[in-house]
């Protein structure tokens, strides 16, 4: 008679995620699909959409009352906009439990983890981090167990951080499918600023660009590259702002380099064009 294997216990009993959106619920949906929690809370303020999230499967129960959720989790996620984590996060802690974890997936982090280094009950703690993952699209109707795998998670410890919450934290994300990469919270921003932000509202002035007669015009070319600028113009204001120096300093590198293109044009200088589009096609052909 064969016996099956007894199922991995999860990483985590019960997980709260604040914020079910498309991250928010791709989180949730890969945390029970990949094992990492048994039980998934969804937090957020709109009682009608956590209710829809629950009978899709996304989530086991929501609520619109965090501290209650805090109380009963071993792991919060927060998905909500950069701007609000931070005292989201010390709401949630004034309730936790001792040993509770808290994590989150923004887009920008010197600001936040400076903020929760210190403040927090001793016995919680919480360790920044950033999937890069996600689309244009909102709202957790685009939610995928999969969207993680394969994919980088950034993870920002701070000073304060214990050496063991860092490394769980870790696992959760490579739970989930991820690849962890470790960064100080400046440095990840910074990063950020030039891969991500920048791009963001360089598609944002492109497609702003467009005149309404030449729509029927823009073709794949166009389209993919202001795919990004469709995304929520909110949560990226925030963005934004929140990572306001160094998006002005990546900003300013790539001000430069328009200058370059604007005065190739205008000198009608053949060479300088084309070895400026050269050393664009090896950037880009090296990503791939």
């Amino acid at each position: 008679m064969s016996h099956l294997p007894a199922p991995e216990s999860p990483d985590f009993e019960t997980i709260a995620v604040v914020g079910v959106g498309l991250i928010g619920g791709s989180i949730a949906l890969a945390a029970k699909s990949h094992g990492a929690a048994r039980i998934v809370l969804g937090v957020g303020r709109n009682p009608g959409r956590l209710e829809e999230a629950q009978r899709r499967g996304i989530i086991d129960e929501g609520t619109v009352d965090l501290p209650a959720a805090a109380a009963r989790a071993d792991l919060l996620v927060f998905c909500s906009p950069v701007d609000v984590i931070a005292a989201g996060v010390r709401e949630a802690a004034r309730a936790c439990r001792p040993g509770t974890l808290i994590t989150d997936a923004g887009s920008v982090k010197a600001c936040l983890c400076g903020d929760l280094a210190q403040g927090l009950l001793p016995q919680v703690e919480f360790v920044g981090a950033h999937p890069l993952a996600g689309s244009e699209k909102q709202g957790f109707e685009h939610a995928e167990a999969r969207l993680f795998e394969k994919r980088i998670c950034v993870v920002t410890p701070c000073g304060t951080n214990s050496r063991g919450a860092v490394e769980r934290i870790s696992g959760f994300w490579k739970k989930l499918g991820s690849r962890i990469i470790e960064m100080s919270p400046a440095a990840h921003d910074r990063a950020l600023a030039e891969t991500s932000h920048l791009p963001h509202l360089v598609a944002a002035a492109l497609a702003a660009t467009l005149s309404a007669d030449n729509r029927p015009l823009a073709a794949s070319g166009f389209r993919d590259t202001t795919r990004v600028a469709s995304g929520d113009a909110e949560l990226w204001t925030a963005i934004f702002l929140e990572n306001r120096e160094q998006l002005l300093a990546s900003l300013s590198r790539y001000d430069a380099l328009l200058d370059r293109f604007r005065q190739a044009l205008e000198q009608n200088d053949t060479s300088a064009l084309k070895e400026l589009l050269k050393a664009a096609k090896m950037s880009r052909d090296a990503i791939l």
